[in-house]
Order: structure tokens, then C-alpha cells, then sequence
């Protein structure tokens, strides 16, 4: 298993597959590269495909300490850098957009074209979940909650014919305290006065259907990166990704390819 060691002692599980231009894939908060499993090898067929596990997740260290977006952005940084891999795509679902938007601006050099899905800005501007959101995910009937956010990633037919299981959900092996600090990492996230800034060529995918992380935020990234493309999938959740592979997976490769890395 290769790791990668940031400048403060943390080991970073990484995985490589496939072979052609550099494209790094981030996943949602709390959970480990398996979120890619399902679409991985859409990608990986005409490009080498880098994914790692958060700090807290997967086969990576678990420190009790403050996470943030930004954090994980450096992180994947020293992912790279143990790769030796100057320049890649970037593509970020939910809270791998955040460390994305993160990554772009903090590091320009580093990314070739930028896909953010099912994404926000974070902040005051961001368009937060519901209070009825919040509530059916956190009813003290845990089978119930747990169904509660597979219905928020997926349509009930979706989920009818692909009982799982579902590696979207978060990594059942993380610790009680990554978890929360994967929470406030997302919750804290801001990259609002950041986004203007990003130069790289910007593709904006959302469900029209995400009331998880809500579809009004894809507008404002849009509107905020200059020249970033809109894309909406219509009738898709936040797990747009995997249901609407058919759509999604040629929509981003045909952006890719548009760009240099």
C-alpha cells in the first residue's frame, strides 16, 4: 500500500490506476477512494487516475486535530508530490469540490481543468440543507437515518434495483472523532472571496434533484470562477455520479479533453 507523509508526520493512503494524463478524484466527507469504485474505470481508461484517502478515512493516519478544506488540499499536494506528478485534472464531488475550489486557488500550478460536483462555496453564501433534511438525517432510529441519506444520494427506483452496497454513505471504519472533525471541516468550509481567483478551466455538474447539498449553489460556483461551464442533470441527487454514470461520466471526460493538463 504506497503512502504519502505531509510536512506535519501524516500518512496519506493513495491509489493509482490507469494511464494518461494525471486526474486526481476527490470524494465526499467521511468516506475513503471507494466512493470512485462504481465510475473509476470510466476514467481510468484514458487517464492515470489518482485517488487517496482523507486523513480519518481509509488506510490513512486518523490524528485527533483540526481538519479543514484547505488542509485536505495540501494534502493532496503531498499526494502528488510523492507521485511526482507536477500538473493534473482535477474532479471534486460534494466535499472533494471544496477541497478542490481549495486546491485550485492555493495551488494553480498544480491543476490543469477543474470539475466541481455536487459542490459549494461554503460560508454565508452557500445554500445550506434544510431543517427537514437535518432532521431525517439525524432521527435516533439509525436504520432509518441511514435510509434517509441513501434516499438523498439516490432516486427510490435507483435504489429499488441496486440494493448495495453503497460506498457513498461513508467509510464504516472511521473513528468517532474523524468523523467529527470531517463535519466541521466541511461546515467550515469558505473559499468565497478565493473563487475569482481560480484560473483553471472550470466545469460546474449538479443534480437538479440535490436537496443534500442544494442545486442553487451550483449557480453561484458558476458565477463565481470565471469562464465556468453550468451542467445540470435533471432528476439526479447528490449521488448524480454514479446513477446518471451514462450522463455524467461523458459529460466530465469530454470537458477533460477539451483541456490541457
Amino acid at each position: 500500500m504506497p503512502y504519502a507523509t505531509t510536512d506535519g508526520g501524516v500518512k496519506l493512503s493513495y491509489q493509482v490506476r490507469g494511464d494518461g494524463p494525471a486526474l486526481v478524484l476527490l470524494q465526499g466527507q467521511a468516506n475513503d477512494h471507494r466512493w470512485w469504485d462504481p465510475v473509476r474505470d470510466d476514467f481510468a481508461a484514458g487517464h492515470l487516475t489518482v485517488t487517496l484517502d482523507w486523513r480519518g478515512t481509509g488506510d490513512s493516519d486518523k490524528p485527533d486535530e483540526p481538519y479543514t478544506t484547505r488542509g485536505f488540499a495540501a494534502d493532496v499536494v503531498a499526494v502528488l508530490d510523492a507521485l511526482g506528478i507536477g500538473r493534473a485534472h482535477v474532479y471534486g464531488t460534494s466535499m472533494g469540490g471544496r477541497v478542490a475550489q481549495w486546491l485550485a486557488a492555493d495551488h494553480p500550478g498544480r491543476v490543469g481543468a477543474l470539475v466541481l460536483g455536487c459542490s459549494s462555496p461554503g460560508g454565508a453564501h452557500g445554500v445550506e440543507r434544510s431543517n427537514e433534511v437535518r432532521r431525517s438525517l439525524a432521527q435516533p432510529d439509525r436504520a432509518a437515518a441511514e435510509r434517509a441519506l441513501l434516499e438523498l444520494m439516490y432516486t427510490p427506483a435507483w435504489l429499488a434495483a441496486h440494493p448495495g452496497p453503497h460506498h457513498t454513505t461513508g467509510d464504516p471504519g472511521m473513528p468517532a472523532h474523524a468523523r467529527r472533525r470531517h463535519l466541521a471541516a466541511s461546515a467550515g468550509h469558505d473559499a468565497w472571496d478565493a473563487l475569482p481567483a481560480i484560473a483553471a478551466p472550470t466545469l460546474v455538474v449538479h443534480g437538479t434533484d440535490d436537496v443534500f447539498n442544494p442545486a442553487a449553489n451550483a449557480p453561484l460556483l458558476a458565477g463565481r470562477i470565471p469562464g465556468a461551464e453550468l451542467r445540470l442533470i435533471e432528476g439526479a441527487r447528490h449521488a448524480y455520479f454514479e446513477e446518471f454514470r451514462e450522463i455524467a461520466s461523458p459529460m466530465v471526460l469530454e470537458f477533460l479533453a477539451a483541456q490541457p493538463v
